[in-house]
């Protein structure tokens, strides 16, 4: 790393060439290997990080035990940041997703410089704002959820039991079953028992069975399907969340694309200068 490659750090390229000088000169480079843990959330942290090259993955443990994965850094990004400002435990797992070569800030080494250029904290507590809100975007539109599978697993034996009366109430088995039933009823009050029918013309216990049956399947119905219509307002929310979470995603890319845009033409100016 050079003066030059330190300074296109976001957080340092406010500084001065003495002062980015004399940061240079604290930085100790770190070689890493693919798949390797630079550290684990709840380690002590005493050091920042700024990639030369090579990519690392910041990710966290979601509590049904995923690894979900915050960020992927690379070259000119930093991280661990947090440690160097309050000295406490780190808060996510930082990975290497390909072989890097690093830039180590440590704590001590940091501090001292602080105290020497004041302009830098401004810089870093910017820095951090964003990263914060970025991470906050990227937990609060994650949209790896399963509809069904959580809408199961709040399930009540009398939420199946209406999805059960409300699937078969909609069905030809249904449908079937009920003209089978009425035409017997009637044939069995009207030509078999004849005048010995439980219930002669005009089949008045007849009504009242099917207004009761009426009554009752009409509010189980309505049942499963307001529990449909709230999986139907979950699954919109992913949909929003989902849209958003690659809005948020493709403006990354573009600002990523603008930094190389910017590297390019520089480089090409440099290669017009000579």
């Amino acid at each position: 790393m050079t003066v030059e490659t330190l300074r296109q750090v976001p957080l340092f390229e406010s500084l001065d060439d003495e002062a980015a000088k004399k940061l240079y000169e604290l930085l100790e480079s770190l070689d890493c290997k693919a798949n390797t843990f630079l550290f684990r959330a709840g380690e002590a942290g005493d050091a920042m990080y700024i990639i030369e090259r090579g990519k690392v993955r910041i990710c966290v443990q979601a509590t049904d035990g995923h690894e979900v994965t915050l960020t992927e850094l690379g070259r000119g990004d930093f991280f661990g940041e947090m440690a160097l400002l309050d000295g406490q435990r780190r808060s996510a797992d930082a990975v290497v997703a390909e072989d890097s070569r690093l830039a180590v800030l440590l704590r001590e080494h940091f501090l001292s410089f602080m105290r020497s250029s004041p302009d830098v904290a401004l810089e870093m507590l910017t820095a951090l704002a964003n990263r914060l809100r970025h991470t906050d975007e990227l937990l609060r539109h994650s949209a790896t959820r399963n509809v069904n599978v959580e809408e199961a697993a709040t399930l009540t034996f009398a939420d199946r039991a209406a999805d059960i009366i409300a699937s078969f109430g909609g069905s030809w088995k249904f449908i079937i079953s009920a003209v089978i039933s009425l035409n017997a009823w009637v044939l069995l009050n009207t030509w078999l028992l004849m005048d010995r029918g439980f219930d002669p013309y005009p089949y008045l216990f007849l009504c009242v069975v099917l207004n009761m049956l009426q009554a009752l399947q009409a509010p189980i119905i309505m049942m499963s399907q307001n529990r449909q219509a709230h999986k139907d307002r979950i699954r919109s929310d992913l949909d929003y969340q989902l849209n958003l979470k690659n809005e948020l995603a493709l403006q990354e890319i573009l600002d990523r694309l603008k930094i190389l845009e910017r590297d390019c033409l520089r480089l090409a100016s440099e290669k017009q200068r000579e």
